[in-house]
């Protein structure tokens, strides 16, 4: 098999008529894959792997993936919820997010899940806002992101435990959480990426009269 040079641009030229902008599945082969470490969560693995005209040796997290929701109330405001991260000592502001830990879930179902278990809340209106690989060069999560509306409390509290037990939750406006992305005051990369996405997916409806 003849493995393609990595330095070879397969992609689109710029200029007008291009084609759309995407990623490519390359997949070189894997001649050794050691699990180094099997952890509660997640694994770190050792791949050796065959690549142009040599080898190269990589580890990474392995990751079941995870799943993040915007919610947007009928006055336009973004939930977010503050809780204690210990790799970084803060309690950094954040979306509803969790892992995909469950076999055989679906994304959908589990961001509904996790709505209801952060923030005890449930939505009548889900779209699937941007998926994202969140640490590529050191893990293989791909973290899916949606857009939830029609919001309203869940029947049942979710008992929550550890960094959960004192979860801070505020409702936002949007353009002050993405004044506090872009003035640096909000770090977390999924908050960003999704009320980014969010403020960018309403300008577009805004400007088709949607």
């Amino acid at each position: 098999m003849t493995t393609p040079d990595p330095q070879a641009g397969s992609g689109p030229s710029t200029g007008s008529g291009t084609q759309a902008l995407t990623d490519d599945a390359f997949e070189p082969e894997v001649l050794q894959s050691d699990l180094v470490y099997e952890g509660r969560v997640w694994d770190v693995r050792s791949d050796q792997v065959r690549y142009g005209d040599g080898e190269i040796v990589r580890q990474y997290v392995a990751h079941p993936g995870a799943v993040a929701v915007v919610a947007l109330d009928d006055e336009g405001r973004v939930l977010l919820i503050q809780q204690y991260r210990h790799p970084i000592r803060h309690r950094d502001w954040e979306l509803p997010a969790g892992l995909l830990d469950v076999a055989g879930e679906e994304p959908l179902a589990a961001a509904r899940r996790e709505l209801a278990e952060e923030a005890d809340l449930v939505a009548s209106d889900w779209r699937h806002l941007v998926s994202s690989w969140t640490t590529p060069g050191g893990n293989d999560e791909m973290i899916h992101l949606f857009l939830a509306t029609g919001v309203s409390r869940a029947a049942q509290p979710h008992d929550r435990e550890d960094e959960e037990a004192d979860i801070r939750v505020a409702w936002v406006p949007l353009p002050d959480a993405v004044d506090a992305v872009l003035d640096g005051r909000m770090h977390n990369g999924i908050l960003q990426i999704g009320v980014l996405a969010t403020e960018r997916m309403l300008r577009r409806q805004e400007s088709s009269g949607q």
